[in-house]
């Protein structure tokens, strides 16, 4: 299989490899798609959940019911923080 990137794309990956953590351009490709398939992949085993909670927040919306700024990026930083000690863990 034949790729061609924008050299944009080119240099960044170039740099990436320079800075040492990869030793070769395919082993940063590599990684790179391991990770996006990984995401990928819990996006389509959570599709369902991902719709219900839109839906959810919607219908909220909707009534009114909004939570202000402040609580929505704590509640993100929750999630964040829960989901990097999974990974760390796992």
């Amino acid at each position: 299989m034949e790729i061609r990137l924008q050299p944009e794309l080119e240099a960044v990956i170039r740099q990436d490899v320079q800075r040492g953590a990869y030793q070769t351009v395919d082993e940063y490709v590599e990684h790179a798609i391991a990770i996006l398939h990984e995401q990928e992949a819990w996006l389509a085993e959570h599709r369902a959940e991902i719709k219900s909670k839109i839906d959810e927040g919607y219908a909220s919306a909707q009534r009114g019911e909004l939570l202000k700024p402040e609580e929505v990026r704590s509640r993100l930083d929750e999630l964040k923080r829960a989901r990097l000690g999974k990974q760390q863990r796992g």
